[in-house]
């Protein structure tokens, strides 16, 4: 039998790691800025935007949706996306902390 060793591991590693992992993709990072730009947009839009058929730009909002950094409305057919501003702002506080940590503990003369 197969365990997870994620348990090995507290709660802001394992944030950290699954932020990581939805933002590791080039679509996730342009979906992102795309949302950014135009404050919501329906996910046809954002397919015409991206060198992506419709339902991979789909897969991948369910993945930032998941992940919690977007929200999406049903309106009628569509979905209208937009960036969760609160959890948005959760996870760059969240990575800012991440990083000042490991800046802190290095310096040029260390290695």
């Amino acid at each position: 039998m197969t365990f997870t060793k994620a348990t090995a591991f507290n709660a802001d590693q394992q944030e950290i790691a699954k932020l990581a992992k939805v933002l590791a993709h080039p679509a996730r990072v342009a979906i992102l800025q795309h949302l950014a730009q135009t404050k919501s947009c329906i996910s046809g839009d954002i397919a015409q935007e991206l060198p992506l058929s419709r339902t991979t730009v789909s897969q991948h909002l369910q993945e930032l949706k998941s992940a919690g950094l977007i929200k999406g409305e049903i309106a009628g057919l569509t979905v209208c996306y937009c960036i969760d501003a609160e959890a948005f702002a959760h996870a760059k506080a969240v990575v800012e902390q991440f990083l000042a940590s490991i800046t802190s503990c290095c310096s040029d003369s260390d290695c």
